[in-house]
């Protein structure tokens, strides 16, 4: 079963991905560029803007400004069709007011113990979709679609810190010291060579 991304794919779309300088939401910039939608990340610092800009977002915002929502606003006056979302709790707000008719939020993530109280009325007259992704659960043929769609994809997708997504190298005899970097939130993606 072939996926469904391609270049074009998704062009006319604007996708916003939360913490865009992340392992993941480098993957969701880079696929989502390559597929053609307009590519808005929000992060925390000008580093970590380096980063999400070198993936391929075309609009890089500070999650912690005041006016973020008039920002995504001003780029997708009309909301944007999917958000790839880290932070559910966090972004809950911003989210919804940014949303386009339609649109789908993709929560891949959450700290332990989360739980969040939906705007059932906000949620439902915008016809909003929530998803949450957990790959151990997808159905095979989806999660087969959406092999596919990457390995497609893989050969146009630069890694390395140029294009935004620093490498962090350690030896399997230096397993522990890789563990203490994820733990203490290395941007990068931390690689064992064994």
């Amino acid at each position: 079963m072939a996926g469904a991304a391609h270049p074009g794919s998704l062009a006319g779309a604007t996708v916003l991905v939360a913490g865009g300088a992340g392992a993941v939401g480098h993957a969701a910039i880079q696929l989502a560029s390559w597929a053609g939608a307009t590519v808005i990340s929000t992060v925390s610092s000008a580093e970590k803007a380096r980063l999400a800009t070198a993936a391929g977002a075309r609009h890089v915002l500070n999650y912690r400004d005041a006016d973020i929502v008039d920002q995504v606003r001003a780029i997708a006056p009309d909301g944007v069709d999917t958000v790839v979302e880290v932070a559910a709790v966090s972004n809950a707000e911003l989210d919804t007011a940014v949303l386009a008719r339609g649109g789908t939020i993709a929560i891949y993530a959450s700290d332990p113990g989360d739980q969040f109280t939906l705007d059932v009325r906000a949620y439902m007259g915008l016809n909003a979709r929530l998803q949450f992704v957990l790959l151990y659960t997808v159905p095979p043929a989806a999660l087969e679609a959406g092999v596919q769609d990457v390995v497609a994809a893989i050969d146009a997708l630069p890694v390395g810190e140029a294009a935004g997504l620093p490498l962090h190298r350690f030896p399997l005899e230096r397993t522990a010291d890789a563990h203490d970097a994820v733990e203490s939130g290395v941007i990068g993606k931390v690689l064992i060579d064994v």
